[in-house]
């Protein structure tokens, strides 16, 4: 006899499995460094050049974008292998209070001597204005091919002057280089240098030796003896200096045009000539020029004269001294000649009133 078990109410169940998978991923570190992104391909490297440009591709390299710091800048695999060093600092300098340049020095960064530099200029440290040193020295809004040049292009060791500059400003510069196609590097470090007003200086002393007086300033001849050249027993010294682009001129100019007697109603004429063989005369003869730096203070031709030869001071303003560059602790002097004859009247108040003026050529 069979049996059929029943059980009551039973109920189907259904098992169901949840499997999970865990993934783990890691960089490569190490307590120096760690390399955030990475990836790998197939590799191979191509490139494509027409008249206009030239582009390198590159598969399978890690493919980080540029890790910069304050203190530095690294970039991965090829391309950045292949980019020239990128310049430090240039060397920026304003060498002989220069108002409208500036001079500087490339730091190469140990380049190849073959390696073209360019050069960007700020006067906000490259917020909103930058331009570019061409390659005539000027600034400009376009940076060209021909504004890459060499080390040796730039002035090497000596440097070049950037040109073209505002007065009393101060501007920043930074440099980077190329050494053919795809080796290019962004720019590096800047240096800044200012620029200076335009300046002007000028004195002028009485004395016998080189010495600073103070006015009022007057030399005294004496008795002028009948047919007898007589010195000024003292000199007219002048100070002169100038930041200016072309340097600058010393001038004199006379009142009387000659030693003049009101009493006497009569002027002992400044002449151009030698007194010693005029019957009678006045005038004037350059006797020092020198300077600190630059230049040079020179006298100027018609009054660079020897013996008891004197150039004419009269109403017409002439030129004494000439400097034909900024000029730094520039020092000259001159002297007075006069001549009486004769028949030249006796009086005690002849005089003459010279007036020494100076300019500079920005």
């Amino acid at each position: 006899m069979s049996q059929r078990l029943s059980i009551p109410n039973a109920r189907k169940k259904a098992l169901t499995l949840h499997v999970g998978m865990l993934f783990f991923l890691a960089f490569p570190a190490s307590t120096n460094y760690q390399l955030k992104d990475y990836g790998y391909g197939g590799g191979g490297v191509g490139n494509s050049t027409s008249t206009n440009y030239a582009i390198e591709g590159i598969i399978g390299e890690q493919n980080s974008t540029k890790l910069d710091g304050t203190t530095y800048g690294l970039g991965p695999g090829l391309q950045f292998t292949n980019q020239a060093n990128v310049p430090p600092a240039p060397t920026f300098t304003n060498p002989s209070n220069y108002y409208n340049k500036l001079k500087v020095v490339l730091d190469t960064g140990s380049n190849p001597s073959d390696t073209l530099f360019a050069l960007a200029v700020s006067t906000d440290s490259f917020a909103s204005d930058t331009r570019y040193v061409q390659s005539d020295n000027t600034l400009g809004a376009t940076l060209g091919i021909e504004d890459y040049q060499t080390y040796s292009a730039w002035g090497g060791a000596s440097g070049t002057l950037i040109i073209g500059l505002a007065q009393a400003t101060t501007y920043q510069i930074k440099a980077k280089a190329i050494q053919g196609k795809f080796t290019e590097t962004g720019f590096g470090p800047t240096a800044s240098a200012t620029t200076v007003s335009p300046q002007l200086t000028f004195d002028i002393d009485v004395s016998a030796s080189d010495t600073d007086t103070s006015p009022p300033y007057t030399t005294n001849f004496g008795n002028l003896v009948a047919s007898t050249v007589t010195d000024s027993p003292e000199k007219i010294w002048i100070d002169f200096s100038t930041n200016g682009e072309s340097g600058g001129r010393v001038y004199v100019y006379a009142t009387n045009a000659g030693l003049a007697s009101t009493r006497a109603s009569y002027t002992i004429s400044a002449v151009t000539g030698n007194l010693t063989s005029l019957s009678e005369g006045f005038g004037a003869q350059g006797s020092t020029a020198t300077q600190s730096s630059g230049g040079p203070l020179s006298i100027a031709t018609a009054y660079n004269l020897a013996s008891n030869n004197v150039a004419v001071t009269d109403t017409t303003i002439r030129e004494i001294f000439t400097s034909s560059g900024p000029t730094s602790g520039g020092r000259g002097s001159f002297l007075l000649k006069a001549k009486s004859s004769a028949v030249t009247p006796a009086a005690s108040d002849y005089r003459e009133v010279l007036t020494v003026v100076t300019s500079a050529s920005f």
